[in-house]
């Protein structure tokens, strides 16, 4: 069990359970303080509210458990997505509120109650309901979410009880007036990490969500450390365990990372500059609160229907307020189809044996639950006799439990595990049994070998654009000469579509690619950078008015820069790597997306869209050197991607007006529309392209 995985439940429950526990003492504190010997005010009200907040969070917590099982594995990715996202708004709003609200909190609480005591000791149960319940669903909701990204192991479980402990104990003491302890200063410091934690929750989230497609860039990948480093050492266990953070990560994932503390961080930091508050300090069951004001005839007359009916019944209040949240959870459990769940095998994963519990297999869906005790992360694979992966979990961690779900024809099959760092093992093969279904057909995983074929005839029709995308620059270079700046714009468009053609989709090149194309972000001085040179440095200088002497030792750079990547093409970075065909099939017309149709890329020409004509022009290349390895495994998908395609050629081609292209700002809206709905479209069924084609080592 690691450390680590406890420390974000750990801390989330100490605070949260400690603010909770302010609260309840709070509320006894008025409640005891209102109390006359002419009109006793009894306390009881107050934990049956709490009992009632307690139990709500319970079913929750049973509700998220219990569905998510019965979902499939990219429905329940979705779920645990959407819920991270909302876990970390929560706790963020959290955090803010207690910087804001901190000092006044004792106030504002002992309001409420003299308020709730005097329309009863229902409405008080109510108040109390309401006032520990936000803070149990906050933790409920975060604790859930920090347990799915660490998997099964019972460190988050432990963190969470441990939180909790230490938290009850500090308001007992608290309480008691046994320590004293600066509230305010515990809370704020203690914010940072919990910011750091949800900066974590958030990106882990957003993974979940690009597994489950509803977001893009699943295979876009900004690192990926596990081929350089052991995901099992302890020093990685403690950075992921603490930060939720893994050694492969998505572009989106380290961006969302990166922009929620750059924001969270400065605002907390301001919120506390801008909005002093005193400390927020323990008040212990002797403090005097506030003088207590009777609610009015007045109020009593316009109290709510809840509180007209509830506050001469506290008892039933009580019993509402408990019963009804398990009762819900209860029926909202037994109405989830469960055939799935009810049904799941479940196998092992040691060091040095592989699922040796899988000895029986029948026809139809099948759920495996695994557990993988081997100590390490890996894949796991159900092949059949043709080694053809019939299902799959992608990534499991040691000491984690993953399901894997498929659909099984007559035939033998067996469970392959593949450990970091091991040989291969497999379980005993077995003979599924029963009638034929209609399982998608499984194919073998393909290998790097079967793509250098396909990657040969890529580079090859690379070097064939090449040395068009040099005559072009060369065109520009003699416009330049001849101080014939609407020529050099001409020109410059059909040699920024030959660089298009080649496809270096996400800088796919690297530090090559970024000298032809790159963009001024980043750089010191923008525009004005020395390292700012390639087609978009002549598009600015072209649209801003700069002179030919100015521009020429560009066109001069450039064309070194194109003569480079000619000759470095076998290494260079991912275009010498086959593996990556299938990846660039999707990638390039996502590029055309978000850098082209965005306006991220456009520094003056307006040339998104017959940049984005010729990025179709390329993808189909991409496909057709990929497509005997796709008609094997989709006939169907070439065809379907062919139609996509010649639709949203036909959309880009309409944004001309007589010939002539225009920008996407002087496109009619109807035009630009259809652009991007075509692309949409088109994206959606080239993400199928590397998952069809998913590589598996020789």
């Amino acid at each position: 069990m690691s450390v680590a995985e406890a420390v974000p439940n750990l801390l989330i429950c100490l605070r949260e359970g400690l603010e909770a526990g302010l609260v309840v003492t709070i509320l006894l504190a008025a409640v005891r303080r209102l109390a006359t010997p002419e009109r006793p005010v009894s306390t009881t009200p107050v934990w049956l509210g709490v009992l009632g907040a307690v139990s709500v969070a319970g079913s929750f917590a049973a509700v998220l458990t219990y569905s998510t099982a019965a979902l499939t594995s990219s429905a329940r990715a979705a779920v645990a997505g959407v819920l991270s996202v909302l876990a970390v708004a929560l706790v963020t709003a959290m955090i803010f509120w207690m910087r804001r609200t901190g000092a006044s909190l004792s106030g504002q609480l002992r309001g409420e109650v003299a308020r709730a005591a005097g329309l009863g000791a229902g409405v008080l149960a109510v108040t109390a309901f309401l006032a520990v319940g936000r803070e149990g669903l906050e933790t409920t909701l975060f604790v859930w979410t920090a347990i799915k990204a660490a998997g099964s192991t019972a460190a988050p479980l432990v963190g969470a009880a441990l939180g909790l402990l230490i938290a009850f104990a500090l308001c007992w003491l608290l309480f008691r007036q046994s320590v004293r302890l600066n509230l305010g200063v515990f809370f704020n410091r203690t914010a940072v990490l919990l910011i750091v934690i949800a900066a974590g929750v958030l990106a882990y989230g957003l993974g979940d969500l690009q597994e489950a497609g509803w977001l893009p860039g699943a295979r876009w990948i900004a690192f990926d450390l596990t081929a350089h480093i052991d995901p099992n050492s302890w020093w990685v266990s403690i950075i992921t365990g603490v930060t939720n953070l893994s050694p492969k990560m998505t572009v989106l994932q380290v961006v969302a990372w990166i922009a929620y503390l750059a924001t969270v961080i400065p605002l907390f930091l301001r919120a506390g500059r801008t909005e002093p508050t005193e400390p927020a300090k323990a008040e212990p069951a002797t403090a005097e609160p506030a003088p207590a004001a009777s609610a009015s005839d007045d109020e009593a007359h316009h109290a709510d229907w809840w509180e007209r009916v509830a506050g001469p019944r506290p008892v039933l209040v009580g019993a509402t307020l408990v019963l009804v949240p398990v009762v819900a959870a209860a029926v909202a459990i037994a109405l989830l189809p469960s055939a799935d769940s009810g049904t799941a095998r479940k196998v092992t994963v040691t060091a040095d044996h592989c699922a040796p519990e899988w000895t029986s297999a029948v026809t139809g869906t099948q759920t495996i639950s695994v557990h993988n005790s081997s100590g390490k992360s890996g894949e796991i694979d159900l092949v059949d006799a043709d080694g053809a992966i019939a299902g799959e979990i992608e990534n499991i961690g040691p000491g984690t439990t993953a399901e894997l779900t498929a659909t099984l024809n007559p035939g033998s099959y067996t469970i392959v595990c593949l450990l970091s760092g091991s040989p291969a093992l497999s379980s005993p093969r077995v003979q599924a049994t029963g009638p034929q279904t209609d399982a998608p057909q499984a194919f073998k995983p393909i290998r790097a070998s079967d793509l250098r074929g396909p990657n040969d005839a890529y580079q090859s029709y690379v070097r064939q654009v090449l040395p068009r995308l040099t005559a072009a620059v060369g065109a520009v270079g003699r416009d330049l000469r001849a101080r014939n700046i609407p020529a050099a714009q001409a020109d410059w468009l059909l040699a920024q579509q030959e660089w298009e053609r080649v496809g270096a989709s996400y800088n796919s090149f690297g530090d090559a690619g970024t000298a032809v194309d790159g963009l001024p972000g980043g750089l010191p001085e923008g525009v004005d950078d020395p390292g700012f040179t390639g087609l978009h440095r002549l598009e600015y200088g072209l649209w801003h008015g700069q002179s030919p002497e100015q521009l020429l030792p560009v066109i001069d750079k450039l064309g070194a820069d194109i003569t480079a990547i000619g000759d470095n093409l076998t290494s260079t970075d991912i275009a010498g790597k086959p593996t990556t065909l299938p990846i660039r099939a999707h990638e390039i017309l996502e590029d055309a997306l978000r850098d082209h149709l965005s306006g991220l890329d456009d520094l003056g020409a307006g040339a998104a869209y017959p940049m984005t004509l010729a990025d179709v022009e390329v993808t189909r290349a991409v496909l057709d050197q990929l497509g005997s390895l796709l008609d094997t495994r989709d006939p169907k998908l070439r065809p379907e991607l062919t139609a996509k395609l010649d639709t949203l050629r036909t959309a880009l081609l309409a944004t001309q007006d007589n010939g002539r292209w225009r920008a996407p700002a002087q496109t009619p809206h109807a035009a630009r529309q259809a652009v991007l709905a075509a692309i949409g479209g088109a994206l959606e069924s080239l993400d199928r392209v590397p998952r069809l084609l998913e590589t598996r080592a020789n």
